[in-house]
């Protein structure tokens, strides 16, 4: 292998590189590389520290913003709920109502019938009254036509009688 040469810029000669040149200019370069890798280095902490710091910043937002998610879902089903209690109420009130209106109904259906049923028992104790005072009267006059007749027949036998002893004398 040959060993490496340099060319010198003003007088165009080539030098050969030895160790003990090449000590200076590789440490240089080493030096030179070393401290390019540490700034890399130093760069590529930043940049991590900056992405780490980036991640937590996007993780409490992301955090943030599911807090804000399950309160407005919570806001919102406290209103659904509130909402449906409402209807509730108000079909709970409109059945209430309409039981209210239907039992004032069948009171007033109860009135009427009581009304009806105390007349029919009024025109009933009336017709009862007036059949009592019909058979009363109907006795009474079985009882006069009775006593008629026997009356009758007992004049009938005096005028016989009475006929009998005029004939006789």
């Amino acid at each position: 292998m040959t060993e490496p040469t340099i060319t010198c810029p003003s007088c165009s000669t080539e030098i050969k590189l030895t160790e003990s040149l090449a000590a200076p200019l590789i440490r240089a370069t080493r030096e030179e590389y070393e401290a390019k890798i540490a700034r890399k280095d130093a760069d590529l902490s930043k940049r991590e520290t900056d992405l780490k710091t980036r991640l937590e910043a996007v993780e409490q937002a992301r955090q943030s913003i599911d807090n804000q998610v399950l309160e407005k879902l919570d806001a919102g089903r406290a209103a659904i709920a509130a909402e449906e209690a409402r209807k509730a109420k108000a079909a709970a009130a409109a059945d209430l109502r309409s039981k209210a209106k239907e039992v004032t109904d069948l009171q007033e259906l109860l009135a009427q019938r009581d009304e009806k049923l105390a007349e029919a028992q009024k025109e009933q104790a009336a017709l009862l009254r007036k059949q009592r005072e019909l058979d009363d009267a109907k006795r009474e006059l079985d009882l006069t036509v009775e006593k008629r007749v026997q009356e009758s027949l007992t004049e009938s036998d005096r005028r016989q009688k009475w006929r009998r002893r005029k004939a006789l004398s």
